[in-house]
């Protein structure tokens, strides 16, 4: 989809869904509605069903955790033809030295979930989001009777972050183990587990035990700028285009 056709497109989004659309953004020409968990299915039936979206294929659903969003995780001034000496000991959620920062300096909600949708009536695609209330138990409306096949991506985000889907048919784990304790995506979930699995030939059975063999590590993050240098070669980029 070009840009002016999703800035199109957005405009046609807020006429529709004026008093359910939260926010509506367009960005690498990617459109994006979020809307309350209250209005979760009814915005999802009509995007499927009026003529003028049929967006009648839901392609993924993931959750998200923001914890710690916008809050960084080592001081990268610390680098040296070594590397960033702090990535082995980031400071970040699911660090053994992590600090709680103040919730005003982090993203106000916690949990969301996004849907990404295709129409192949219109040749087009976009996503919804839907922030979850509540941190301690995040939950959202099951969108199984919108589109069948989010009944396992649905399990997937439960499984791995704990976000509970109200209405699902069928919502349990469907990745960990039996038994498993906690949601593993979850961003202060530790990074090396909580328990290790090996076959005890012995007992003749696997077993758990505390993680003795795995050592924390962090690795540094890909950083994208978009600074003055990338918006000039963006700029001779197009030129040259225009030109031949």
């Amino acid at each position: 989809m070009t840009e002016p056709a999703a800035n199109a497109f957005a405009q046609q989004l807020q006429a529709r869904f004026d008093q359910a659309a939260l926010s509506i953004a367009v960005a690498h020409r990617e459109t994006t509605l979020e809307v309350a968990p209250a209005d979760w299915v009814s915005v999802a039936s009509a995007l499927r069903d009026e003529p003028e979206f049929a967006f009648a294929q839901l392609m993924d659903l993931d959750g998200i955790d923001f914890l710690g969003y916008g809050v960084d995780e080592w001081e990268t001034n610390s680098a040296s033809w070594e590397g960033f000496s702090r990535g082995v000991q980031g400071e970040g959620p699911g660090r053994f030295d992590w600090v709680q920062r103040p919730r005003e300096a982090m993203q106000t909600r916690r949990f969301a979930v996004t849907v990404q949708l295709l129409s192949i009536k219109h040749n087009r695609r976009m996503t919804i989001r839907c922030y979850c209330e509540d941190d301690d138990m995040p939950m959202v409306p099951s969108l199984t009777g919108v589109w069948p096949v989010a009944n396992w991506f649905e399990r997937e985000a439960f499984d791995l972050y704990g976000i509970i889907f109200d209405g699902h048919p069928d919502l349990r784990r469907i990745l960990t183990d039996y038994g498993f304790v906690g949601h593993p995506f979850r961003k202060d979930f530790p990074l090396i587990g909580n328990v290790e699995v090996r076959y005890d030939p012995e007992a003749r059975r696997v077993v758990y035990e505390p993680v003795r063999s795995v050592v924390p590590r962090v690795t540094v993050a890909r950083v994208i700028r978009d600074d003055a240098d990338l918006q000039q070669a963006r700029a001779e980029a197009a030129d040259d285009w225009l030109e031949n």
